[in-house]
């Protein structure tokens, strides 16, 4: 059994208990996957780092801004704090001067208010050098901000936290941080990444991307569902039971819901219409139309609670012409494709939405602001923006008609300006561009370098 690093050694040594540590291990068909404090690896000493957000932290070391680590639970967040101590350990920053804490871990259960864990972390400040503070799921600490705010304050660090929900950056956190904290955002896998832990799993080239496609279509992004052979109902098992803690942890206990029953409704509600425009109002007539009586305010704060915990993404509507947001019929997408099937089942009739779901993904994922287009009484599935660049992108199954292939350009052939423009299906042999617009296999699209 692997033995864990991932505290420094001053921690270590400060404790009078054994050394030894507890460890869960899940055996499905002789694959053993170690999940260390949370983390994921492939075995005992190798885990895969994810460069596009290992990238963006770089650039962040030694700044003076905390770095606030967001999303989905199990989407990898705790991998990438510890690959991230791994880096600093190899810029020649002593192990002593780390201080890493998984919250989720029973070692520091009793460390659950501010002042416990400012004595903790104090008592651990053996001289002024820089410390590195590297907190995992905070959210599990009450007040947990007025302490890292007297970090910064009374110590020379460099603070890194992550969470598996968006009040880390709520108006709270805010007050006593205001300016001081930078966010990323962390996702499950893209589809290149599922390739990469495939490739150093199997240690085999993929040579069929379409074949691959079609498993990550039904696996979804999760770390750990890609760090062994699963099959789809096993998998769904898997992340049912992330979907199951995630809406206890990180919804029903966080936002003080009492009708779980309900709350789930509306979860099966939103999944059922992937890539649909609806409104809170449409919510509730279709609970009115089923004899259950559900007000306005209280889907408003169902869906702002969903959306909190990283389980569905609103993505608003734009006016190309217009040029301005729209407040109503948003599109909602959920947090990984596996999450609808682990809850609602396999369903042939919502691919079109799950498609859209993982180019929705990618582009958020690439750091793009995405919105859905209004073109007159035409719809662009997204527009993404990024800095000075933008990309117009529709999405469809396959173009197997002649009004699916006008419905799918047109709204693009009538943008005359310069950005880049798309028509992703899952056609293997059909091809064709038009007039500038690129039409590409969704495959193909994922693994672009730039849009």
């Amino acid at each position: 059994m692997p033995c864990n690093d991932g505290l420094n050694n001053r921690l270590l040594a400060r404790r009078t208990t054994t050394n030894t540590k507890t460890f869960r291990v899940i055996t499905i068909k002789n694959v053993f996957i170690y999940t260390i404090f949370g983390v994921i690896t492939l075995n005992a000493h190798q885990m895969i780092k994810r460069e596009l957000y290992l990238n963006q932290l770089r650039d962040f070391i030694n700044k003076p801004f905390i770095k606030v680590i967001t999303g989905l639970r199990r989407s990898g967040k705790s991998s990438i704090l510890m690959l991230l101590r791994d880096e600093l350990i190899n810029l020649g920053i002593g192990e002593e001067n780390i201080i890493y804490i998984n919250f989720e871990s029973f070692e520091f259960s009793e460390i659950d208010k501010a002042d416990k864990l400012y004595k903790f972390v104090k008592d651990s400040i053996a001289n002024k050098q820089r410390y590195y503070i590297l907190f995992d799921e905070i959210q599990e600490v009450e007040s947990w901000e007025k302490a890292v705010n007297s970090f910064l304050v009374d110590f020379n660090t460099d603070i890194y936290i992550t969470g598996s929900n968006s009040r880390l950056l709520s108006s709270e956190l805010a007050t006593y941080l205001a300016g001081r904290t930078i966010a990323f955002h962390v996702y499950p896998l893209s589809f290149a990444e599922a390739l990469q832990f495939k490739q150093s799993r199997t240690h085999e080239t993929v040579s069929d991307i379409y074949k691959e496609f079609d498993n990550f279509l039904r696996m979804g992004g999760f770390p750990a569902l890609h760090t062994g052979e699963y099959t789809y109902e096993t998998a769904y098992k898997v992340v049912f039971d992330i979907y199951s803690s995630v809406i206890l942890r990180d919804t029903v206990q966080r936002y003080n819901i009492r009708d779980v029953e309900l709350l789930e409704r509306v979860v099966k509600y939103v999944f059922d219409n992937v890539g649909n425009k609806f409104s809170a109002q449409n919510v509730a007539d279709y609970f009115k139309n089923q004899h259950r009586k559900i007000d306005l305010n209280t889907v408003y704060n169902y869906l702002n609670a969903l959306e909190g915990a990283f389980i569905i993404y609103r993505i608003p509507r734009y006016d190309v012409k217009g040029k301005e947001i729209l407040k109503t019929q948003e599109k909602y997408f959920v947090g990984d494709q596996s999450l609808l099937y682990a809850v609602m089942g396999f369903k042939d009739r919502l691919i079109s939405g799950v498609l859209e779901n993982i180019v929705m993904l990618e582009l958020k994922r690439r750091g793009y602001r995405v919105s859905v287009g209004k073109s007159d009484d035409k719809e662009i599935d997204f527009i993404g923006e990024k800095n000075e660049k933008k990309v117009y992108v529709q999405v469809a199954y396959k173009m197997t008609e002649e009004t699916t292939i006008e419905r799918e350009f047109k709204p693009l052939l009538e943008i005359k300006d310069h950005h880049p423009k798309y028509v992703v299906t899952m056609d293997e042999m059909w091809k064709d561009n038009m007039e500038g617009i690129r039409h590409k296999h969704i495959a193909d699209f994922l693994l672009m370098d730039e849009f």
